[in-house]
């Protein structure tokens, strides 16, 4: 008889969009589970428990020597360890350490790397040829003068490994530059990336992969860039998945987006590229992740297609399987993002009319409540997924709930 696949994910906390993946892998078929995280074993969900064949806690989970001991210590008592898998950001080169260290099958380390570093990914996409913003790593203030007077304002300055446009700042003016370089504070130690501002409307490119060949793609429109949405708290912003699959943005991207995953190194997985196209039509990549995107994303993949959609995901990373989905619908998320001031969330406006105007196209929503903290994120304070055959309703739907629905806190 086949032995099951032995599993071990890691979730530095088990969070409840964490838990959907951990979940999926859980109620597969011939999967042995383990879970790492820096939780105790009690902080697993009832129903999950008896799914999860094994649990160790470690201190810090993007320590690769202590995710290295956990591991050894699991496949010791289980007899080996056949996939290492986590969705967080941060997570994929410590991940990719210990594979390559245990000889796990999967993305290895010198691929992680470049995904994880952005200077060190756009050198390998500009180096294979193909289009994305010019960049240079920088360590001081006069690296960065002199990278803004080289390119031109404006630019763009963060971390060169971050993740949801945390701590990414756009340069109009000379005015703005030094406030910016207080907060990031570039050195040798800690340096940062300067980019050209690309000029264009923001996409993505979902990618399936199987040991690196691509097997299925899917594509989003943001409205506005999650870019422009940090810069401005008040702005309420939506996520489109289209019913028409392919389409025009997916035919241009698809060409270079699988020769930027060829060029990085992608193995199996869904990847999340961002990118750009710029108003003459040229496309322009800006970040690309070897692991499954953000922004209600899956979630909109799953209504869009009336499947399981972190099943799927499931299968693909555990079995080295993908069913090909059948687009159905148009689906899309509008975020609400808490306006008026720093405090907690006091009140939500709009709700009454919003589901007078669109209800019935509402498929799942979540809303804080008053009294809850207010989010700083892109992603903001609350939710609602819409569901249509059509786009251009989904599309007037997104619309009317960012311009109804508010989110007021406390000054």
């Amino acid at each position: 008889m086949k032995r099951p696949v032995r599993v071990v994910f890691v979730a530095p906390y088990l969070m409840p969009n964490t838990l959907r993946f951990v979940s999926a892998i859980a109620n597969l078929p011939m999967v042995d589970l383990a879970v790492i995280t820096h939780e105790p074993a009690a902080r697993i969900p009832p129903s999950l428990r008896p799914k999860v064949a094994a649990h160790y806690q470690v201190q810090n989970a993007l320590d690769p020597q202590q995710l290295a001991d956990a591991v050894r210590a699991i496949g010791k008592a289980r007899h080996g360890v056949d996939r290492l898998i986590g969705t967080l950001e941060q997570l994929q080169t410590p991940l990719a350490q210990v594979r390559d260290l245990l000889q796990i099958e999967g993305l290895g380390a010198e691929a992680a790397h470049n995904f994880r570093d952005k200077v060190r990914m756009k050198n390998v996409l500009r180096a294979a040829g193909l289009p994305c913003a010019r960049h240079k790593r920088l360590h001081s203030q006069q690296e960065v003068l002199d990278f803004v007077r080289q390119v031109g304002l404006p630019v763009v300055l963060k971390p060169p490994a971050g993740a949801g446009s945390v701590a990414t700042y756009r340069v109009k003016q000379m005015a703005e530059l030094q406030p910016v370089l207080l907060k990031l504070q570039p050195s040798r130690q800690r340096p940062i990336i300067g980019e050209e501002f690309i000029v264009g409307r923001e996409r993505s490119f979902e990618t399936v992969c199987i040991a690196g060949q691509p097997v299925w793609d899917s594509l989003t429109r943001y409205d506005p860039t999650p870019l422009h949405v940090l810069e401005n708290p008040w702005i309420q912003w939506t996520v489109l998945l289209p019913r028409e699959h392919p389409c025009h943005d997916l035919a241009a991207i698809q060409k270079p987006g699988h020769a930027a995953l060829r060029a990085l190194g992608q193995h199996t997985g869904i990847s999340h590229m961002e990118w750009f196209r710029r108003p003459d039509g040229s496309v322009a990549i800006s970040e690309v992740a070897a692991r499954p995107p953000g922004a209600n994303i899956m979630p909109l993949n799953a209504y869009a297609h009336d499947i399981d959609f972190f099943r799927l995901w499931a299968g693909l990373m555990v079995h080295n399987q993908w069913q090909q989905p059948q687009r159905k619908y148009a689906v899309g998320s509008a975020f609400f993002r808490g306006q008026g001031g720093k405090g907690p969330i006091v009140a939500i406006e709009g709700l009454d009319r919003a589901q007078a105007l669109v209800g019935p196209l509402v498929v799942e929503a979540h809303l804080p409540r008053p009294g809850h903290a207010a989010k700083h994120t892109y992603e903001g304070d609350g939710y609602a997924i819409v569901r249509h055959p059509e786009t251009e309703v989904v599309e007037k739907a997104l619309q009317t709930l960012i311009s109804t629905v508010r989110i007021h806190r406390a000054a």
